[in-house]
């Protein structure tokens, strides 16, 4: 087991992606996530996607971010059940939540109120666009944020028009970087006993996640269409860079000089333009590699490209990507016995830490399955905790 953040104590009020996601990490490295739930289980428990994945009745939304936590379900509507969230909080090195603005305050368990009781608590929020400003209200979800960041505008060809990312990467960058944030918090909390509120928005993440396109667009000495053009992955590069069509599927070519690529390709008009046209002319080099890479496959292109240390890629699909081999000696997969017994594969966390990887010490757990043992932690009796279940204000056992 990662001891990197033994003794650590995050009491999670997160649905949905990032809060979860972000929680998962720090869990991995061995901070003890206690995942506060209503009765009736966060959303992220009922949503198995369009596809609607579930494994024994856990959705995928759920196995994609409660790896190694402990759950606790409690009515927050109840006063006992506000009061052993409370209890928890004011226990808890960190409070993370990303409720709507406001809300946490509604129920008592706001950074103010909390900070009172507990002066070094780390207390993180997650919201769609901040917690104050204009947009403070409104919803912030993934394709939501592509679309208002910029990213679906520079994303696909301009003969297509704008096109969202096909992933939740607003979703996943906000939870990096909130992970990151509780990091640094508690770091200075080491050296001088100071709490701190810690903000992430979506918007802002995403932003981020665009650093480099913004900065060619912010700092060049005219705004250029960043719509992207031909095949290119990024409007602020250069040809050849970009996906192109093989025999056998696609390739992706990165950083090239042209005549080095051109000579590899057998092609005298592409060797004969110049690098410094090279973003001028980007249009008229994606139409010869256009026409020239149908013409082998990919295997027999890498057999060109790679004496003249030309950078490229097959474009994998997902199946493809399960089945390689750096993939796999990575360990980027792992399958483990679920809550329920059957088997589930889950995303493993992405970092080693002196050559280890993080365990998983809990599948994505049952709801409520840790109720009672944590209400013990907090001082309940048996009775107590039982009086709490028949009322209502928590579950226990699991479901």
């Amino acid at each position: 087991m990662l001891d990197l953040l033994d003794g650590v104590k995050i009491v999670s009020f997160n649905h949905f992606l990032l809060g979860p996601v972000s929680m998962q990490a720090l869990a991995d490295m061995g901070a003890d996530v206690i995942s506060v739930e209503p009765l009736e289980g966060a959303f992220q428990r009922q949503f198995g996607g369009g596809v609607g994945v579930f494994v024994d009745g856990q959705a995928s939304l759920f196995l994609t971010g409660n790896r190694n936590k402990r759950s606790i379900a409690l009515d927050l509507k109840s006063e006992k059940g506000r009061e052993a969230a409370r209890k928890l909080a004011e226990s808890a090195d960190v409070v993370c939540e990303n409720f709507r603005p406001g809300v946490m305050e509604k129920l008592g368990l706001g950074y103010k109120a909390l900070k009172k009781a507990n002066p070094g608590l780390i207390y993180a929020a997650a919201s769609g666009y901040g917690p104050d400003g204009p947009y403070a209200e409104k919803p912030g979800q993934d394709l939501l944020i592509q679309a208002m960041s910029g990213l679906a505008a520079i994303t696909g060809e301009a003969s297509t028009g704008p096109r969202a990312v096909g992933v939740s990467v607003a979703d996943h960058h906000g939870a990096a970087l909130l992970a990151m944030g509780i990091l640094g918090a508690l770091l200075r909390r080491t050296r001088t006993g100071k709490g701190c509120r810690v903000d992430v928005n979506l918007l802002s993440a995403a932003i981020d996640l665009q650093m480099e396109s913004f900065i060619n667009f912010l700092n060049a000495d005219r705004h250029h269409d960043v719509t992207p053009p031909h095949r290119i992955g990024g409007w602020y590069y250069a040809a050849p860079y970009g996906i192109y069509p093989v025999q056998d599927g696609h390739i992706a070519i990165s950083l090239a000089g042209l005549k080095g690529l051109g000579e590899a390709m057998d092609s005298a008009e592409i060797a004969a333009i110049p690098d410094s046209q090279a973003f001028e002319r980007r249009e008229e080099v994606a139409a010869l590699l256009d026409r020239l890479f149908p013409t082998r496959s990919y295997a027999e292109w890498a057999a060109l490209l790679e004496p003249k240390k030309i950078w490229f890629s097959r474009v994998n699909d997902y199946a493809d990507v399960a089945a390689d081999p750096q993939v796999k000696h990575n360990g980027s997969f792992v399958t483990v016995a679920g809550a329920t017994g059957s088997p589930v594969t889950l995303v493993n966390h992405p970092v080693r830490y002196d050559g280890e990887t993080a365990e998983v010490r809990l599948p994505p757990q049952k709801l409520g399955a840790q109720s009672a043992e944590i209400l013990e932690e907090l001082g309940y009796s048996a009775e107590d905790i039982r009086a709490m279940a028949a009322e209502g204000a928590a579950l226990l056992g699991g479901r």
